[in-house]
């Protein structure tokens, strides 16, 4: 039985390789013919343009959000004009000008006194006092306006002098409360 063994293990192979041959060649055919035409494309990838150098000019200029475009430096030279920072901040200084309104007058002693009303609360200012962010300085005040001076620094921004400008404050006009016809 060995021989018989031999032959049958040597003819197994053979048979099952004979079984398994062109089972789906219809189908292997098939899918040649479908993807013989078929081919992937993929685009080639754009061209990169260089950006221009472009040079920056302004690097000498004053930088536009500087906190020393808000608050002046102290320096010398120019025309002699400049604020005294070392003098103490009244409480209208705090305010900017056009927040300020001005409610009222009353003269004493030949002197007309302002009122302000700056965010709900009343102030009573004369000549001489100051007001406003721009170092305003007090100089007239009649019965229907204030005129006050303010120190600014060159608004070119090319020197560093201080230049003085004119600035008033008009009184604000209260709307009649009492009801039409009344009284009548």
């Amino acid at each position: 039985m060995s021989a018989a063994k031999s032959l049958a293990v040597c003819l197994l192979p053979l048979l099952l390789a004979a079984c398994g041959g062109d089972e789906h060649a219809d189908l292997k055919q098939w899918m040649n013919d479908s993807t013989k035409d078929l081919r992937g494309h993929v685009p080639p990838l754009p061209e990169i343009k260089p950006f221009p150098v472009v040079s920056y000019d302004a690097a000498d200029l004053i930088d536009p959000f500087s906190p020393l475009k808000i608050v002046p430096e102290k320096r010398a030279g120019g025309t002699g004009l400049k604020p005294d920072f070392d003098r103490p901040k009244e409480p209208l200084e705090a305010f900017p000008i056009e927040s300020l309104k001005m409610v009222g007058v009353v003269r004493k002693n030949n002197v007309n006194y302002a009122l302000i009303n700056a965010n709900g609360v009343v102030y009573q200012v004369r000549p001489g006092n100051h007001m406003g962010q721009n170092f305003g300085f007090i100089t007239a005040i009649t019965d229907s306006e204030i005129t006050l001076k303010e120190l600014v620094q060159d608004p070119t921004g090319q020197t560093s002098d201080w230049v003085e400008r004119s600035q008033t404050l008009q009184l604000q006009e209260q709307a009649d409360q009492s009801p039409k016809g009344a009284g009548r």
